[in-house]
């Protein structure tokens, strides 16, 4: 599916890598003005330089950093259409194992930066009456899983975020909704193991991940990208608080 971003501003964070990449990539094709946001410096500079980003060095934990970001985006264009928040982390460890810091971290990342941007976004679009925010949760916020304590927690409280804003921001011209990817090939899903993984281990440990999905593959970056896109352009123009789950019909089973 084409659509047309031309004097579009958009905000992407996690742009460094994975789904957020490849979303940068896509909607500078689509002719969208990109200000690319990751802590990761050397491959935020890969991504830019492919394709044509701004890059932004960013600790989303830090709402002054947050909030610096949407300023330098509205500040420098004039206007702010989207903002889509890929940046996430996790940590491998269920309810007896999971350590206070573990917790703090996931939370810090997944949704209080979650907040902080939604929110800095949603004042500056709401004033020019349009704009599109588009949240990245996961399946686990629904269905959940072992293991993985802090991480579907944080999912839920993204995909609560996405709905009681949408409620918030609706009659405004502000539109929110959420992308709830499955098993996505990333380097999120063979890290955190608790040792450091061989090639090969990770490749038998993904062939097992995407042998348990219908469609007995995993998901592409650029395949939740498209989603993320959708949700930012007009052509979703009528939903609000909405999600599209990208899995493979692993929560249908």
């Amino acid at each position: 599916m084409n659509h047309d971003f031309s004097n579009k501003t958009i905000i992407v964070t996690g742009a460094a890598s994975g789904m957020g990449r490849a979303a940068t990539l896509k909607l500078r094709e689509f002719g969208a003005t990109i200000y690319a946001a990751d802590r990761n410096y050397s491959a935020l500079k890969e991504t830019c330089e492919q394709s044509g980003a701004e890059p932004c060095v960013i600790d989303i934990s830090k709402v002054e950093e947050c909030n610096a970001l949407i300023e330098k985006a509205q500040n420098e264009q004039g206007r702010l259409d989207g903002l889509v928040n890929f940046a996430g982390v996790i940590k491998r460890s269920g309810l007896l194992e999971c350590t206070d810091e573990e917790f703090d971290f996931v939370m810090d990342v997944n949704v209080k930066a979650c907040f902080y941007l939604c929110r800095a976004a949603a004042r500056k679009m709401k004033k020019q009456g349009a704009g599109s925010i588009v949240n990245v949760s996961s399946i686990w916020s629904e269905i959940a899983a072992a293991g993985v304590f802090g991480y579907c927690v944080s999912k839920g409280a993204v995909s609560q975020i996405t709905r009681s804003a949408a409620l918030d921001l609706a009659g405004t011209g502000v539109r929110i909704n959420e992308v709830r990817p499955g098993e996505t090939n990333t380097a999120m899903l063979a890290s955190e193991r608790g040792y450091t993984m061989s090639q090969k281990e990770i490749d038998v440990k993904l062939k097992t991940i995407a042998d348990s999905i219908p469609e007995k593959r995993l998901a592409d970056p650029s395949e939740i990208a498209a989603a993320a896109i959708f949700l930012l352009s007009d052509q979703s123009s009528y939903m609000q608080g909405a999600s599209i789950t990208v899995d493979g019909g692993y929560t249908i089973c």
